[in-house]
C-alpha cells in the first residue's frame, strides 16, 4: 500500500525536497514538492509582479514559462538557492496555484485516484484503488481553499461563500464537485471531487477487474438492449453511475435519450443524446429548476428513455409516469443498501410526489415500470462488485414480489486482504425471457442464467 507520508531527500541546493513514493510495478515516478516555506517566500514576491487578469488569459505552457523566469530572478536577487529542477517544480506548484486547483493538480492528473477529499486547508485525503489515504498536499490557508473553490464553480456560471456554501459543480473534463464553506462547516472549507476515468468503463473492464461476471455483464447487455427498465442501487461511492455509464452503452444509436443530472456525469456514446443540468435558486432565492420540472419538461422531448442520474426526491412519481406510458427502457440510480431497500425508498418518494395516491397503487406502479433492480456494493477490500441482479415479478395482495437472478457469494479472504466468492445465477426462469423472444435472444438470455432452452 502506498504510504500516506512522504520521505525527505536533500537536493543538490541543500534544500529538503518532499518525495511521494510508489510502491513498485507500475507506479508513477516519485513527485518532489519544494519545502512550503521557501514556496510561500516566492510566492509572496511573485503575486505583486503578476496581473491576474493577464495571467488567466495566457495558455498554460506560456504562462508556466512566465513564471520559471520571475522564480530564477526572484531565487537570484533574494539569494534563494534552487536548482533547476528545483525552479521547474516550484513554477509548476505555482501555476497550479494561480489557474489550476493548486495542491489538488497532481491527484487529478494521477489515473489512480478516483476521489479527491479536501477538509480544510491541511488535510487531503484520496482514494486509490478503493482504500482512502491521507495525504502530504495542502493549502496555504482557508482563503487559499476558498479561492479553489470559487474558481471551481465560476466556471460553470454557479457562486459559492458564507452567504451561500453549499454548491454543487464539475469540472471541465466532467469530474463531480461537491463544496461546502465556512460557517456550516468549521474546517474553512470542504471540497469533494469525484473523478471520471479517462476512458469509457465497459463491461469487458469491469469482468477483467472482478466487479461482476461475464453471464452477469452479458445478462444486463441483453436487457438494455430490449429496453428493459433498470434501477441500479447502491451506496456512496459504491460505483452506480459508472454501471448505469456500461449499461447504457448498449442502448441503440438510433434512439433518442434524455438524460437529467444534478451534475452531468453520465458519459453516453450514442449520438442522440440530450443532456439536462438542474439549477440551483440564485442569490434572491429564485431561479431554481428541479429534477422533477426536468423530467416533466422531458415528456416533452419525445424521448425514446430517459435516464436520471439519481433518483432522490417527487420526480420520482414522473419517472414512473413515464416508464408507464411508453418510455421502457428508462433507467436511473438510487441511494439504498439493498433492493428491497431501495424500492422502499422509492415508494417514499413516489409519496412525496403524489401524497393522494395509496400505497398499493404506488407499489402497483413500481411493479408495472421497474423490470431490474442492480445492486452494486463497494466491499470492505475496496472492489465494487454487483452483488445481487434482481427481477421485479409483480404484487402479490399488497406486497411487490421480486426474484434473484444473480448473487454473490463470499467464501473468505484471501491473504492479500481480497474477498474471494463466486457470482452465482440462481437458475430462476426471468419473467423477461418473454421480452427476450421478441428480439430473437431468448436462447442467448436464458444461457446467462444457467438455463437450457428446454429447461
Amino acid at each position: 500500500m502506498r504510504s500516506t507520508f512522504g520521505r525527505r531527500v536533500v537536493g543538490a541546493t541543500g534544500h529538503e525536497l518532499v518525495v511521494i513514493p510508489g510502491d513498485g510495478g507500475n507506479e508513477p515516478a516519485p513527485r518532489l514538492t519544494v519545502r512550503s516555506d521557501i514556496k510561500e517566500r516566492i510566492w509572496n514576491l511573485l503575486m505583486p509582479r503578476i496581473d491576474p487578469a493577464a495571467a488567466a488569459r495566457l495558455p498554460r505552457t506560456t504562462l508556466k514559462s512566465e513564471i520559471a523566469k520571475l522564480v530564477h530572478e526572484i531565487a537570484t536577487d533574494e539569494r534563494i538557492e534552487l536548482n533547476e529542477s528545483e525552479e521547474n517544480i516550484l513554477a509548476t506548484e505555482l501555476t497550479d496555484d494561480m489557474i489550476g486547483l493548486g495542491p489538488l493538480e497532481p491527484y487529478l492528473d494521477d489515473d489512480e485516484v478516483t476521489d479527491i477529499l479536501v477538509n480544510g486547508p491541511h488535510s487531503i485525503y484520496v482514494e486509490r484503488r478503493g482504500k482512502l489515504e491521507r495525504t502530504d498536499g495542502r493549502f496555504r490557508d482557508v482563503q487559499h481553499v476558498v479561492n479553489v473553490a470559487q474558481r471551481i464553480v465560476s466556471a460553470i456560471g454557479r457562486r459559492v461563500d458564507e452567504s451561500s456554501p453549499l454548491c454543487d459543480a464539475r469540472l471541465a473534463d466532467g469530474s463531480r464537485v461537491n463544496i461546502v464553506l465556512s460557517p456550516i462547516v468549521l474546517n474553512g472549507g470542504t471540497i469533494s471531487i469525484r473523478k471520471f476515468a479517462k476512458q469509457s468503463i465497459t463491461f469487458d473492464m469491469m469482468v477483467r477487474q472482478g466487479n461482476l461476471s461475464e453471464p452477469m455483464a452479458r445478462f444486463l447487455q441483453y436487457a438494455a438492449q430490449m429496453r428493459a427498465s433498470i434501477l441500479v442501487s447502491g451506496g456512496t461511492g459504491s460505483g452506480k453511475t459508472t454501471l448505469l455509464n456500461a449499461i447504457s452503452r448498449n442502448i441503440e444509436p438510433g434512439e433518442r435519450i434524455v438524460t437529467i443530472e444534478d451534475a452531468v456525469e453520465l458519459r453516453l456514446q450514442q449520438p442522440h443524446v440530450v443532456q439536462m443540468e438542474t439549477r440551483a435558486a440564485n442569490i434572491e432565492g429564485v431561479g431554481a429548476i428541479p429534477q422533477r420540472e426536468l423530467v416533466r419538461n422531458a415528456l416533452r422531448m419525445r424521448p425514446d428513455r430517459i435516464i436520471l442520474g439519481e433518483v432522490r426526491g417527487p420526480e420520482a412519481f414522473d419517472m414512473l409516469q413515464a416508464m408507464n406510458t411508453g418510455h421502457d427502457g428508462s433507467m436511473g440510480t438510487i441511494h439504498a443498501n439493498t433492493p428491497r431497500d431501495g424500492l422502499a425508498r422509492l415508494e417514499n418518494m413516489v409519496l412525496m410526489g403524489s401524497v393522494n395516491l395509496p400505497l398499493r397503487a404506488i407499489r402497483q406502479q413500481i411493479a408495472s415500470a421497474i423490470d431490474l433492480v442492480v445492486q452494486i456494493e463497494r466491499m470492505r477490500d475496496g472492489i465494487r462488485r454487483v452483488v445481487q441482479i434482481v427481477e421485479i415479478g409483480g404484487m402479490e395482495s399488497e406486497v411487490i414480489t421480486t426474484r434473484d437472478l444473480f448473487t454473490f457469494v463470499q467464501h473468505g479472504e484471501g491473504r492479500d486482504g481480497r474477498l474471494q466468492g463466486i457470482f452465482e445465477p440462481t437458475r430462476l426462469r426471468p419473467d423477461l425471457v418473454v421480452r427476450a423472444a421478441q428480439y430473437g435472444i431468448e436462447k442467448q438470455l436464458l444461457e446467462t442464467v444457467g438455463i437450457g432452452v428446454g429447461e
